[in-house]
Parts: C-alpha cells; structure tokens; sequence
C-alpha cells in the first residue's frame, strides 16, 4: 500500500469508525457488533503505524466516543474516562502482558485482576463526604451527561456512603437478562416497541427524561473501580474493590486476583462458556494491573491506559431451525426477507428472528424454511444468517413475483439487488411505512405516534397518509383500544406541535428516495421555502455540493408526481407549514468565518446559531483547523479542549456579542 492508497482508506475508516463510535456510546444503538469494530479500528491503527503523517488529533485512535445527546445537561468529567483497547486471541494478551513487563523492567509476574466486562452502561457517581452529588453518564469520556436524578431511582447505588469519604466511583448500570425479556413482553403486550438487548434497555429506562419511570426498571448496578485524592484509602485495584464493597456498593463477586498471564488465560477460557449462565450480559474481561503505583509509573496513551487491557470472547454464533420466511414491505417498497427461527438463546437474549438481507443473499445461501442454520448477531440489534448445514438440501426459497401487502407485481430496478412493490399509491405496508416515519424522531418527531399507533388508525380507517394526521380530532383518538383521554390528548397535541417543522425535517420526512437527512439538509440550506424546493432545476441541486444526480432527479420526481402534489396541497390546508432553513443575512460582518458553539450558554444555542448566520457566518458540529471561532458556555467539554489544542480563537458569550458588534479586539 503506498501513501495515497493508505490515505485514502484511512479517510474511509475514520468515517465509518467515528459513525459507529457515535451509534454506540451517543445513541446506544450500534449497528456493528464489537468484534467487527474491533477490526477496522486494528486497521486503522495499524495503517497510521505504518504512515506516521497520516495521524491527526481527531483521529479515532488518538480520542474516546464522541459528542454528547440533547436532552440532558452536559457535564465535564473530573477525570477522564479512558476507553480500553482490545485483545481479541490469547496471543493479544500475552502481547499486552509482555509490553507491560517490558515498561516495567520486571520479568517477575505480576498481581493482575481480572473480572467481567459488564455489558452496561458506564457511570461516573461523584460523593463528597460520603454523599451522592453527581452522577453522569461516560459520554466521550471527558463530557458526559448528568443523570444524577435518574441515578437515585437504581436501587442498588447507594446515595450514602457508610463512610464519609470524597470519591469517584465508576461502574455499569445494567439490567439483568430475565428483566429485560419481561419487560419485552410487556412492551409487545402494549404495542411498545422492543429493546434489541439488555444494554438498551438499561440505556433507555437510565435516560427517561421522567425519573419515575426509570425507578419502575429493574436496574442494578456493578461498581469497578474508585478513583480519590486521598492516597491513603486503597494502594492496590483489589483494596479498592474491597472497600467500595464495604461502603455498601455492589461489586462483581467473579473477579479475582492472580499472578502471571497463565491465570488470566484459563479464567478467560473458563467464561467464555460460563457467563451463559448469569442472569447479566457480558462479552469479556477486562485485565488490569492490581498495584495502583504502577498502573502510574505505567500511564495512559491518547485513549486507553497501558496497564488494562479487554479481551474480547469471539462473536456467539448458534445453530437453529428456520420456520419460515416473513416478506417485509417498506415505506420505498423494497421487499424485505425476515428469517423465522425456531427460538434459541443468542448473546443474553431470546432469539426468533434474523435478517436475510435480500433474496440475492437467499441464493447465496442456498437456504429454503426447513433448513438448520447458523445465525450470529450483527450489530447487537437484530442476527444474521450465516449458513446453513453442509449436506442438508432443501432447494432454495423462491423470490416472490407478487407484493405481499397489495398483490402488485414486484421489479428489480438496474444496479439495485433489491425487489420493489411500484404500487407506491394502493400498497397498505407503503403508506403506512411512510406513515410512520414521517412521525419518527428522524422526521417530524411526533411523539407517541408509532407502528402501533398508525396500525390502529389505519384499521379504523381514520388515516390513508401522513397528511391525515393532521385532519384527526381528538375524539378519533379515543376510538382507539387502551387510548384514555390523556393519552388521546397527548397525541393530538404531539400532532398540532409538529406543524412547522423546519425545512430540513420536512423533506426529510418525506420519504423522498435519495433523499436522507443530511442530503435534506443540503437542499434546505440553499432553498429555504418549499416554494423555491418545488422550482428547482436538476442543474440548481447539481451545483449544491453533496448532492448527485440520483438525489436530484429524485427531488425533481416527487414534485412533479401528481399524487404527491395531493398530498402537499392537503398538509397546506390542514396548517402544515415548513419553515425556512436558511436565515435572512443582516450583515457580512462574519462572511466566511465558522463558529463552533459548546457548554451552556444564556439562550438555547439556536438563538446562537441564528444570529450567526444572520450576519454572514456558518456553524459546524466539530472543531477543526479550518474552524474561525469556538463560542463557549459553562462546561465547555471536549471541543474547548481541541480548540485550545489547535489554536482556535475562543469566545465568552461577551465576546461573541462584542465581536458582533465589530469591537472585539482579537
């Protein structure tokens, strides 16, 4: 690989790394499993070992996760929460244990800990005097969120300590394996949606914006090591364990102290099959130096400390019985197979269903219902087939010739692997597809109204598109099974709140094919009226940067479409207003500059943003060299940090309005 091919994939990793960084530790969805993470990050690492000038200070391995979610007030750790690198085969760990000697110049063996890797999420709980103050969540591992009143209603954390002592202590919050499928079952009684694995739904109940709803999940809580000034109180990783045990914490009774690598090795083979018997997730161990001293003398790189390492049990594959072939219809029309499984345990969780992806993939599988196969979990939220049993011919299922939802005949459009239903007007499942993600977060952000929501008003007959919600009253909502009049009334306000949106969501939320978010965006920034949406050309949408001809045609399609016409025309008389994107400028006095805006400040950061772009300027997510000015609040976090590093100009709040009024003196 010469420089310019390295280059370039190392562009490609860092992107999708930084994109699953952000599913997992901001969103708590990821949409790889940890194992296939763990092999783009060692190519990465491996590729900037060997091309030196290729590392930046934002690259993936020289940082921890990524920015925090809204919702909650952000909060700079008081020590940093260093993230663990990975040794995935026993040859890693004996690596990791001999580099650790190597530093050390000490060929004796050493006092390791090892213990589970709880499969929670990681908190960060702040006593004073032996009182709860601060709880926060581990963000990017320098900024987290605040959750101390949510952290209060997990039983298991006590608020007191039996000693008035000033520490840090750090664990995971978690929800035993038997908790979480009861509380699917209750969510599948009530048409709520499920939680993909115990770690999501721990994340989910810790981060209700209503505390009372966190205190009604059975989450528990495993403390893993406590950070003081006080020197005195432990010398040793093991001491520390003890004494949070002895303050009245719970702590993992399947750790244990050993001497030499060996030990490690056969406690890592003795749980790679004997966790299947806990009632908690776990995908690992997590090795660490037992003497704090020398965990010092040894320290940290950029991201992870030298003196612990996780080793990683290889991704759970099991082998089952598949029943039968569900079709999926989408709100694009693409037909989708699910594989029906005859139920097995599959990393924590009780599995009935695996993607197939398409039915080129059926074909490459040579897969047909009746055949024993073998599925693993991808991205921890839904499993994949991998193959089936040698020797085991079934035939192959065939390809279905007709739409399951409305009977149309299914096309395969050139360059595509997928069948579509084009009855886009009469297909059930299409309509109410888009249905529902015109309400998702991603969309209109209407809460309350899910799949089982639109199913209902559907049945009802009450709804035939998304323009239709708009016409509901709220007396339609109490024909609804279990709608009491609360809830009916927290709907339809949920539906006349959404009524105008920003030009970005509502063509996000459009379902315009090519048409994402980000693309929706784009569009918006530069046409800031549906009006002026609607007039565009191919060539205007080509010149936006970030925008192909398959995105512009496709924008150019829907409007011209005569049903869709319909549709806008019915959003218009029901009150459905988009509002402009883009902000009328009052001034050039920022032309050119772009603002970073961090921590907590007077006014919403919108109001920030605004006035922005009022007086010429640009905001962006991310600091880099290219940024003008960082515009820091309160706990400016990680971004502070980065512009201090790269020499960006940092404004107080006065200094923003000074610098707006053309007196700041830089």
């Amino acid at each position: 690989m010469d420089f310019s091919e390295a280059q370039k994939r190392v562009i490609e990793l860092r992107a999708v790394i930084k994109e699953n960084n952000e599913a997992y530790y901001v969103f708590d969805a990821p949409k790889i499993t940890d194992f296939e993470y763990d092999e783009l990050y060692r190519e990465l690492k491996r590729i900037e070992e060997e091309f030196p000038l290729l590392i930046t200070p934002d690259s993936p391995t020289q940082k921890v996760g990524d920015k925090v979610i809204d919702g909650f007030t952000e909060i700079k750790h008081k020590y940093r929460l260093y993230s663990l690198d990975n040794s995935n085969n026993y040859d890693d760990l004996k690596k990791w244990y001999e580099r650790v000697q190597k530093e050390n110049n000490n060929n004796s063996e050493l006092e390791l800990v090892v213990e589970l890797k709880i499969d929670g999420l990681s908190c960060a709980l702040s006593y004073e005097n032996g009182i709860l103050k601060m709880a926060a969540t581990r963000g990017n591992g320098v900024v987290g969120e605040n959750i101390t009143e949510n952290i209060k209603a997990v039983k298991s954390i006590p608020q007191k300590l039996s000693k008035p002592v000033n520490l840090e202590v750090r664990g995971e919050v978690y929800m035993p394996v038997s908790s979480f499928e009861k509380l699917n079952e209750e969510n599948i009684e009530n048409g709520l949606k499920e939680f993909a694995n115990p770690r999501n739904a721990a994340a989910g109940s810790l981060r209700q914006l209503d505390a009372s709803i966190t205190a009604k999940r059975d989450l528990h809580f495993f403390a893993y090591t406590a950070i003081s000034d006080d020197k005195e109180l432990f010398k040793t990783h093991k001491e520390a364990l003890n004494l949070l045990s002895e303050l009245g914490f719970d702590v993992n009774p399947n750790h244990k102290l050993v001497r030499g690598i060996n030990s490690v090795i056969e406690l890592c083979a003795y749980w790679e099959n004997e966790r299947f018997n806990l009632d908690y997730a776990t995908d690992g161990m997590v090795i660490k130096i037992n003497s704090l001293s020398l965990q010092n003398e040894l320290g940290y790189t950029s991201r992870a400390p030298k003196w612990a390492t996780a080793f990683k049990f290889p991704p759970e594959e099991v082998w089952t019985r598949l029943l039968g072939i569900e079709l999926s219809v989408g709100k694009t029309g693409a037909v989708t197979p699910v594989a029906l499984l005859e139920p097995v345990q599959l990393a924590g969780s009780t599995v009935k269903r695996a993607s197939l992806h398409n039915f080129d993939e059926i074909e490459r599988l040579q897969i047909n219902i009746g055949n024993e196969v073998l599925i693993k979990k991808a991205a921890e939220i839904i499993p994949k087939v991998i193959r089936k049993r040698e020797n085991e011919n079934l035939g192959v299922y065939e390809a279905p010739k007709y739409c399951p939802s409305c009977g149309a005949e299914l096309v395969k459009f050139e360059g595509e692997v997928g069948l579509y239903c084009t009855n886009s007007l009469n297909c059930p499942a299409q309509q109410k597809g888009r249905i529902e993600y015109w309400a998702s977060k991603e969309a209109m952000d209407i809460d309350g109204v899910g799949e089982s929501i639109v199913e209902k008003l559907w049945d009802k007959n009450l709804i035939r598109d998304f323009a239709d919600l708009y016409k509901l009253k709220l007396e339609d909502f109490m024909q609804i099974d279990l709608i009491k009049e609360k809830s009916a009334d927290n709907l339809y306000s949920a539906i006349q709140k959404s009524k105008t949106p920003t030009m970005t969501r509502f063509l996000t939320a459009l379902s315009i094919k090519h048409i994402g978010k980000e693309t929706a965006d784009l569009v918006a920034n530069e046409f800031p009226t549906l009006d002026a949406v609607k007039n565009a050309q191919i060539d205007d949408l080509m010149q936006i940067n970030g925008i192909g001809e398959k995105a512009a045609k496709s924008l150019i399609e829907y409007f011209n479409n005569e049903n869709n016409k319909l549709i806008l025309s019915k959003l218009e008389e029901y009150g459905v207003k988009p509002q402009g994107s883009a902000v009328a400028k009052i001034s050039d006095i920022f032309n050119g500059k772009t603002f970073v805006i961090t921590g907590t400040l007077s006014q919403p950061r919108n109001v920030f943003e605004e006035k922005i772009k009022q007086l010429g300027g640009k905001t962006s997510s991310s600091v880099s060299k290219k940024t003008s000015y960082v515009l820091a609040g309160d706990n400016p976090g990680s971004k502070f940090d980065k512009a201090s590093d790269l020499g960006v100009i940092i404004l107080s709040e006065r200094d923003f309005i000074l610098l707006s009024e053309g007196k700041y003196n830089e």
